[in-house]
């Protein structure tokens, strides 16, 4: 039950901009793209990279696609779920996060996977992706509404162990923060290698035309839509940024015509349980944005 005594809406509510954008389909390749910029920070995916073997493909595809589908399990249950459940999740994290460490590919020297910098990357990294890809795809966010989305996910960088002091709290403050870590990015073995695993990964031979159908333009979309410098670190040109944008609406549009209902089968039902614990009146939809009153009166849970 919420505080008013009513459903619980969680920590962040149907009067959230997260909770109206993070239903839509566009917010898969912006996960791709949180992975291609997140692999730019030599520790942050080192640490990955001695810890899982997800993209590393020892332990077959499968391996992969459960992390990608864990991650989405996470985001939905902190965004979707009940008070307590976003809380459990965030705990498991911590917990998960303390027991690991990784060396330092520059220095050799052991450092702990929950060190606050690289939670931080991975934090920014992934609220830049989503709220990029989202607004670029044609979803109509205000520059008010985009700083309140950045400044509702401190709750998600809490959960994960960061302090939420320390976390941007609106759009200047996310680009200064990344033109602050700038210096301390390169794509060094680590990050090829996922960038090599996101252009191809491993599938059973049947599946292969499928990927290189499906997977293979919506991945090169989510590489395409980031920003210059990483192109330039991943030894690329940067794309024509107008072909990428026109790319983007297109498969927004087509992927927002599937019917909702199937959509949010995944990540697994956490929308639908979440309508149907606060009410049909708290159904997710980005263009409820478009009206800044039904967000932008009054504060948020988050």
């Amino acid at each position: 039950m919420g505080e008013s005594g009513g459903p619980d809406p969680g920590l962040y509510g149907p009067g959230s901009v997260t909770w109206q954008c993070h239903g839509d389909p566009m917010m898969w390749i912006a996960g791709v793209r949180a992975l291609y910029l997140q692999a730019l920070h030599p520790r942050a995916v080192r640490g990955v990279m001695e810890n899982s073997s997800a993209f590393s493909g020892e332990r077959g595809p499968g391996d992969a696609w459960g992390r990608l589908l864990r991650t989405a399990d996470f985001v939905g249950t902190l965004t979707y779920g009940t008070t307590e459940a976003a809380e459990r999740a965030g705990a498991r994290v911590r917990k998960i996060h303390r027991m690991l460490s990784a060396t330092d590919p520059a220095t050799g020297a052991r450092f702990p996977i929950d060190d606050p910098e690289l939670l931080l990357w991975i934090h920014c990294a992934q609220i830049d992706s989503f709220l990029h890809v989202l607004r670029r795809s044609g979803i109509p966010l205000s520059p008010a509404q985009a700083d309140r989305y950045v400044a509702e996910n401190i709750v998600n960088a809490r959960l994960v162990g960061l302090d939420p002091s320390g976390v941007p709290a609106d759009t200047a403050a996310l680009a200064a923060y990344f033109e602050r870590v700038r210096p301390e990015l390169a794509a060094g073995p680590d990050a090829h290698a996922v960038d090599a695993f996101l252009c191809g990964p491993p599938v059973h031979p049947l599946l292969v035309p499928g990927r290189n159908l499906v997977w293979r333009p919506l991945a090169a979309l989510a590489y395409g839509s980031l920003p210059a410098y990483a192109h330039r670190l991943y030894g690329r040109p940067p794309p024509d940024p107008r072909r990428v944008t026109r790319r983007l609406r297109l498969t927004g549009s087509l992927l927002r015509s599937i019917p909702a209902g199937l959509r949010w089968q995944l990540p697994p039902g956490h929308i639908l349980r979440a309508m149907r614990r606060m009410g049909p009146g708290s159904r997710p939809s980005p263009y409820t944005l478009r009206t800044s009153a039904s967000i932008l009166d009054g504060p948020g849970r988050a």
